[in-house]
């Protein structure tokens, strides 16, 4: 494959064969080496097939390879003659972050921090297929949430109402549609709720370490050493179930409208077609159960805080910072060639970045710009920035995600066969609880890429700007 280096953070696949548009990857020679050793480039080039890409395909600097489009690829699609595509947006619908602050400081409460661990884990449910069943929903109660989304969760005394003041969408996508959704997806979810699941996913307790521009980090709460906790999770088997069953779906609409596809993984419809319409508005569905699993989780960790640690709501101060989507499609307004234009963004494994003053940005945050939130591995740091104006246009205004694998889970598991990693993180001072050795096996640190190297080149590039990083204490994963 042809790749040619535009300057220090920008490669090129030019356009060529079917494709019908340029690629662009967010780089730097360190990351595109790691970048080059799977097929993520190779699918930032198929997803330039496809009908209707408005703009370059894009990979962000965590790129890696997935389920048709790699996981931190982005692209936008014409409303009129392009498609829409589970691959694009993946399995786990609205996987995401949410960052909350307290008004508590690492020093006062770092011996405390292995009591929280553990009470954490037993009140949030981690691992493959787990569920809870004081929170299993009828399937009346289930469809209710699948239109609010943390509205629902909030209206039920699952945190408060300012929070939803800080999410992406304020925690709800309009325009879901429930009976577009099978049985099946609603039967895994009734139990999912308030869960994280397995894999990367994780609630972790965290300082921050670092700030890069104190105004901003002030601005939206950050103050040095002030604790922090970090919940990344999505919508379950709910939303795996909605992107199974929609993917058989777009594989018969790729046939029934002559689509070309590079790989059946890309398989998709017209946005306008009926198949189209109806991925969209099941794909809110599972969206909006994501919000509504990361209000309920937000308000164990301040049930947590108060039990383990015997504070009040008033001395703990847990606030939602921010929320925002990983993995998701959604019809936004961008400059293309000069000219404002409606385009079906599909960001999967990316977040949108949206600059101060753009009237998406919650109003709490307008005159700041959209928070970014970026974890990165479980031994590092994370980062929290914020949209910049310099973002290239063709960009939709997005970002990565977090720090993006570098190892697969078989060679992770593979690598650390005689070590433990549970000891080498608490010998860091990071408490760690699990479902199972082998998670942490698969995530630990070096199986990823270096966060920091991958927000390095966001803030290089202008896609986003640094305000702090973020150190682990502890976390829990499933």
């Amino acid at each position: 494959m042809k790749l040619q280096k535009v300057d220090d953070c920008t490669w090129r696949i030019p356009k060529e064969g079917r494709m019908n548009v340029d690629g662009i990857v967010f780089a730097d020679d360190t990351l595109m080496s790691q970048i080059s050793g799977d097929k993520s480039l190779e699918q930032v080039a198929n997803v330039a097939c496809l009908p209707g890409i408005v703009g370059p395909s894009m990979g962000m600097p965590d790129i890696h390879w997935g389920y048709g489009f790699p996981i931190g690829g982005v692209a936008g699609f014409d409303l009129d003659e392009g498609v829409i595509s589970p691959g694009g947006v993946g399995y786990d619908i609205n996987c995401g972050v949410r960052l909350l602050s307290t008004n508590l400081h690492i020093g006062d409460v770092r011996d405390k921090v292995p009591a929280f661990i553990s009470a954490l884990f037993r009140n949030v449910p981690s691992g493959v297929g787990v569920g809870r069943k004081d929170l299993r929903l009828s399937r009346v109660e289930a469809e209710k949430m699948t239109k609010r989304g943390a509205r629902w969760a909030v209206e039920r005394g699952f945190g408060f109402v300012e929070d939803l003041e800080y999410m992406e969408e304020g925690g709800c996508l309009e325009g879901s549609d429930s009976e577009l959704v099978s049985d099946r997806a609603f039967q895994r979810g009734a139990t999912q709720l308030g869960t994280i699941g397995s894999g990367n996913h994780f609630v972790e307790l965290g300082y921050v370490e670092e700030i890069y521009d104190a105004e901003l980090a002030q601005r939206i709460g950050l103050l040095p050493g002030g604790l922090t906790i970090i919940i990344h999770t999505g919508s379950r088997g709910f939303g795996y179930q909605i992107c199974e069953d929609f993917l058989r779906t777009m594989q018969k609409a790729a046939d029934k409208y002559g689509i070309y596809l590079p790989d059946r993984q890309l398989c998709c419809a017209p946005f306008k077609s009926e198949e189209g319409r109806n991925y969209l508005a099941a794909m809110k569905c599972g969206a909006n159960f994501a919000f509504a699993n990361r209000q309920i989780i937000t308000h164990f960790v301040r049930d947590t805080i108060e039990q383990a640690w015997g504070l009040s709501p008033r001395e703990h101060g847990v606030s939602v910072v921010y929320d925002v989507c990983h993995n998701i499609a959604k019809v936004e307004t961008h400059p293309i060639d000069g000219q404002n234009r409606k385009v079906c963004v599909h960001r999967k494994g990316a977040t949108r970045a949206f600059p101060a003053g753009h009237p998406e940005v919650p109003e709490a945050y307008r005159d700041v710009g959209q928070p970014v939130l970026v974890p990165g591995d479980m031994g590092r740091y994370s980062y929290v920035l914020v949209g910049s104006p310099a973002s290239p246009a063709f960009t939709f205004a997005s970002c990565c995600h977090g720090a993006g694998r570098r190892l697969s889970r078989k060679a992770a598991t593979k690598a650390t066969a005689n070590r433990n990693i549970f000891k080498e993180l608490a010998e860091k001072g990071i408490t760690i609880a699990a479902a199972s050795r082998a998670t942490v096996d698969e995530e630990f640190p070096e199986a990823y890429k270096d966060v920091a190297d991958v927000v390095d080149v966001v803030h290089r590039r202008g896609l986003a700007i640094k305000v702090a990083r973020l150190k682990p204490v502890g976390g829990i994963k499933g």
